[in-house]
This record gives C-alpha cells, sequence and structure tokens, in this order.
C-alpha cells in the first residue's frame, strides 16, 4: 500500500465519524462512571425472565447459589483479561476494529448478526413490558408461544412503535431518563424478593419466620429452586448454572462487544467494575426473581411456566411492580434498538442510523407480539453469544497472539486482500457448534469458550499461512502516522471541551434532592424489612405487605420527582457553567475553529 502524507491523513480524520476514530484521552471516564453504567445495564426487566428460567430449568438452591457465583465471577474476569485490555489499548469499538483487522465484508455480517441479535433482545423486552400494560388494561394472559389475544397485539404494537420512534429520534432524552434508573430497579428486585420469602416461607415451614441462613436455604431448596423442573425431571445441575451465568453475556465480553464501553476507560482494572452489573443484576437480581416467580406461582395457583413478568411483579411489589417491568423493559429496549440501528447502519451506510432503526424497528414490533421470544430468552442470548464470541476469539489473536508469534497484525489490510482466514476461522466453530447441538451431544451453554477457543487456534494457523508471517513496512508506517494524527486531532478537540472547568453542582436545592431519593430508597427497603422480619403469622403479614405497596408505589413517584428534578439542575449547571467559560475566554485563548 502507497505511503500517506500528514495532510492527507488529516483531512482523511477530518472525514472520518467520531466512531470510526479511537478515544482520546479527553473523553475518558473514571471508574464509577463503569460501575453505574454496568448496574444500570445489567438491571433491568430480562431478569424477570432469568429468574423465573432457572426455576423452570430445575436448578437446586446450592446450584444457583454457588453457581451463579461462579459464573459470574468467570465473566468478570473476562472482562477485566479479554475485553477490557484491547479496549483500553486500540481505543476502538469493536466495529472500527474488526473492519481494520479483517476487512468489509466479514464486518459486515458481524454487523448483520448484532442487529439481529439487538433486534431480538429489544423485541423480547416489548413484550415484557407488554405484560404489565396487559394486566393494566385486563386482556387475556398470553400463556401460549403465539398471541391469543387482539387487544395484547395492539398493546405490543403501539408500545413498540413508541419505542421505536423513542430510539430512532429521541435517544439522548431517553438516555438521560434511563441513566437515574438504575438505584431504583435495584432496590425493586431486592425488596421484591425480600417481600415474597415469608409466603415462601409458609409454604416451606409452615410460618411466615425466618429465623436465619439456614431457613432461606430450606425455603430455596423446597419451594423455588427445588433441583427439579415443573415437570418432574432432573435439573440442569451446578455445571449448567455456570455455563448460563458465564454465557448469559458472552457476545459482550468474549465477543469483545463490550469493547465500545470500555474504550473510555481510564484503565483496564475498569474490567473488574462490570462485577456491578454481574453480583447486582445476574446474581442478586435473579436470584430474588426466581422467588418471586415461585411465590407468585403459589399464590396465584398457576404454573411458573406461564406466568409473566407483570404478574410477578404485581404480586412482589403491588402497583409499583407495573413501573417495574415497563420501565425496565422500555429502557433495555430503547437501548438495544439504538445498538440495532448502528449495527444495521454499519451493513448500509449509505442511510442513516434513524431510517436504520425504524426499519429494524418494524420487524421487532412484529417479532414482540410473540411472547415465545421473551420466554426463550435465556436460551437466545446463549446462542446469540456462541454466534458472536468466535469474532472476539479472531480479534483477540489479531492482536495478542499475531505480534508475539513474530506475525503483523493487519496483515490483510496492508495486503490488500479479503481476510479470508477471519471468515473461515468464524465459520468452522459455528457449524461444528450447529452439528454438536442438532445432534443433542453438547448443551448450549457449555460451548462458547471451545467456540471461542476454536476460532483463535484457526485464524492464527490460517493467518500464517496466508500473509500475516510477511512484512509491511509501509503499512505499519501509515498507521502510526495515523495514531500521531488523531492524537493532535484529540489534542486540539480536549481544549473545546473544558475538561478544567468546574461544572459541579453545589447549589443547596440540588443537594436537597439528592438526599430526598436517597432517603426515599432507604424506606422502601427499610418497608420491605419490616414485611420480612415483623410477619408473625399470614395476617400479619398481608398487613405489612400492603402497607409496603403503598410506600413503594409513593416511593416510586417521590424517587423519580427528585432524581430528575436533580438530573436536570445538574445538567442545566453544567451547560451554564461552561457557556459563561465561554464568555469570559479572552479571544486569543480560544481554540480556532
Amino acid at each position: 500500500m502507497s505511503r500517506r502524507t500528514p495532510d492527507e491523513v488529516d483531512r482523511r480524520i477530518a472525514g472520518m465519524d467520531s466512531e470510526q476514530l479511537p478515544a482520546g484521552k479527553h473523553e475518558l471516564h473514571g471508574a464509577g462512571h463503569f460501575a453505574g453504567l454496568y448496574a444500570a445495564e445489567n438491571v433491568a426487566g430480562t431478569e424477570f425472565v432469568f429468574g423465573a428460567t432457572f426455576v423452570i430449568l430445575g436448578a437446586g438452591i446450592w446450584d444457583v447459589v454457588i453457581g451463579l457465583a461462579v459464573g459470574n465471577l468467570l465473566a468478570v474476569l473476562t472482562y477485566r483479561f479479554v475485553t477490557a485490555p484491547i479496549a483500553t489499548r486500540t481505543r476502538m469499538s469493536v466495529y472500527t476494529f474488526l473492519d481494520r483487522a479483517a476487512g468489509r465484508t466479514t464486518s459486515t455480517l458481524y454487523n448483520g448478526l448484532n442487529a439481529v441479535v439487538f433486534a431480538v433482545i429489544s423485541a423480547a423486552m416489548i413484550t415484557v413490558s407488554a405484560t404489565a400494560l396487559r394486566l393494566i388494561f385486563d386482556f387475556p394472559a398470553q400463556t401460549e408461544a403465539y398471541p391469543t389475544s387482539v387487544g395484547f397485539i395492539v398493546l405490543a404494537i403501539v408500545f413498540g412503535s413508541v419505542a421505536v420512534l423513542v430510539a430512532a429520534f429521541g435517544f439522548n432524552a431517553l438516555a438521560e431518563f434511563a441513566s437515574i434508573c438504575g438505584p431504583w430497579l435495584m432496590v425493586m428486585f431486592a425488596t421484591g424478593g425480600i417481600v415474597l420469602v415469608p409466603k415462601a416461607a409458609d409454604e416451606a415451614l409452615g410460618t411466615t419466620v425466618v429465623s436465619g441462613w439456614g431457613d432461606f436455604i430450606t425455603i430455596g431448596g423446597d419451594t423455588v429452586f427445588t433441583g427439579r423442573t415443573p415437570d418432574g425431571a432432573e435439573g440442569i445441575g451446578l455445571l449448567g448454572v455456570i455455563g448460563y451465568a458465564w454465557a448469559a453475556n458472552s457476545f459482550a465480553h468474549a465477543g469483545l462487544i463490550d469493547m465500545s464501553l470500555l474504550r473510555y476507560a481510564k484503565k483496564s482494572w475498569y474490567g473488574y467494575l462490570s462485577a456491578t452489573g454481574m453480583f447486582l443484576g445476574h446474581y442478586m437480581a435473579w436470584v430474588s426473581a426466581g422467588f418471586m416467580g415461585a411465590a407468585t406461582a403459589a399464590i396465584t395457583m398457576q404454573s411458573i411456566t406461564v406466568l409473566e413478568p407483570g404478574q410477578v411483579a404485581l404480586q412482589a411489589l403491588g402497583y409499583a411492580g407495573f413501573a417495574v417491568v415497563i420501565v425496565g423493559g422500555w429502557t433495555t429496549a430503547n437501548a438495544n434498538l439504538y445498538r440495532a440501528g448502528l449495527a444495521g447502519q454499519g451493513v448500509f451506510p449509505r442511510f442513516s442510523r434513524a431510517k436504520v432503526t425504524l426499519l429494524i424497528g418494524g420487524l421487532v414490533v412484529i417479532a414482540a407480539v410473540f411472547p415465545f421470544i421473551y420466554r426463550g430468552y435465556l436460551n437466545l442470548v446463549t446462542y446469540a453469544g456462541i454466534a458472536l464470541v468466535p469474532i472476539g476469539g479472531i480479534l483477540f489473536a489479531e492482536y495478542w497472539l499475531l505480534p508475539r508469534l513474530g506475525m503483523t497484525r493487519y496483515w490483510a489490510r496492508y495486503k490488500g486482500v479479503q481476510n479470508v482466514p477471519a471468515l473461515l476461522s468464524w465459520g468452522i466453530p459455528l457449524a461444528l457448534a450447529a452439528v454438536l447441538l442438532i445432534a443433542g451431544l453438547a448443551p448450549a451453554y457449555y460451548l462458547f469458550p471451545p467456540v471461542w477457543v476454536l476460532s483463535t487456534v484457526l485464524y492464527v494457523l490460517f493467518a500464517r499461512m496466508m500473509g500475516a508471517a510477511d512484512g509491511y513496512p509501509d503499512g505499519e508506517a501509515d498507521d502510526e502516522l495515523f495514531a500521531e494524527r488523531v492524537e493532535e486531532f484529540h489534542t486540539h478537540q480536549a481544549r473545546k471541551t473544558h475538561t478544567d472547568v468546574d461544572t459541579r453542582d453545589r447549589r443547596t436545592l440540588t443537594r436537597v434532592l439528592k438526599v430526598v431519593w436517597v432517603v426515599d430508597l432507604a424506606v422502601i427497603v427499610a418497608g420491605a424489612l419490616v414485611v420480612l422480619l415483623a410477619s408473625a403469622d399470614l395476617t400479619a403479614y398481608e398487613a405489612h405487605r400492603d402497607r409496603f405497596f403503598v410506600i413503594a408505589a409513593v416511593g416510586t413517584v417521590i424517587y423519580f420527582l427528585a432524581a430528575y428534578g436533580e438530573l436536570r439542575r445538574r445538567t442545566a449547571h453544567t451547560r451554564r457553567t461552561l457557556s459563561r467559560h465561554d464568555d469570559s475566554s479572552p479571544a486569543g485563548s480560544r481554540p480556532a475553529g
């Protein structure tokens, strides 16, 4: 490939979308940002589905207690040692890195598959939210894989259409709102499980009083995670729970999709902060949702296999439960619709993200009317992991292994050829995984680690055979020049971002609003603990539970009024501060352009 001049590189950089450039130092975030991000991302409407799924799969109580701990720890370690180091060294999104390493064909296929995965997640979340709205409008329960109520179909279509339009045209406002939902969702999931423990205790022990950890294990083993499926078959066991927990986010960590988030981390150890999502969402919330589902099944005299998230939330949290399901499903659906639009734009670059989002959204709305999508959500994300993690293995090999084995990173682009090794190393493991699944030789939750390893090994072997062992000094020199000019570009951009300006809002009312919502959440937790600890019998339990329902409903209203008010004040204060700083800056100190 021919050498480029600095002016040519600068023009190229100026014409690139910011998403295609490595992140600059002025764009990096601290540890607290990622701790909150992962907590908010992984405590959502999906947790109702996951918790009930482990009950349906027949996991035992110790399988869940130990298996979720091990599986989620493996997920955190994968974030830390696989995703975060590549993200913080390249500062690229996975889409940009893949395009540079594997070329247009592979990245187009990958973007297309990502669009499908995120669309399915969005459809499932719209359906989850619709189960709460169904109860509000008193439409029939959807117990089949297909819709059985015209009212529910209309509801899902209307709700889904609103979600699509917001994702396409109003995502910034939604993202602002979603950022305050995390603390509330965590509290509501925890308290929902707590409130239903006495009811589960009465089923298992004949008393609503729980005297310690031993009683909790007995309750969980007898009424929730029994080790048997609802049909009486043997459950998935410890390894199954570990596999599902590790595989649930495999496309994000082993598949490197979360490079797009972690490229903004100051340090690679921020990968450990994924633990807030894995252990608050994929441990605490899953266990709590399992208790909620099992107790609701006992109260309503229905099988947990046909219970809807809206029914479970109503029994655990009263009317506040409707808000949990609707908000949790809506914010997750919109975030993933946005991602689906970005991925789809990679397939159809001539169309705007909004247009692609609308196109994908139409298919999502149609899919959302079918309940089987959310009921099979755990298997769907597991299959998604199997389909996407080979790309993570290929990129891991490209970044780490090729240079250490004397080969050249980005060799296919330097050579000007299609990266056939990437396509082969993706396709062969997928074909073998499909054979194993179809033949029933291995369950899905065991497959993503061997698929990842095989794709990594195959890529190294094929790449060596097809040109990676050669040297490409001109191409490497061009990339070094590109990196230097990008750094200079970011230095110029940093002068416009006012990173040295203190924008913290120390005004009294803003601080008071924060105190209000923190105390409000504490009151909701206290109300749930009263139900757990002060219910001597069923009569007392029902009285305390009904009181908690009022506390949770009123507390939810207060929380969002105070939290959103604080957010708006802080945002407005930041804008005014930066505006005043611009107005007071000497003309000569302002950056050109």
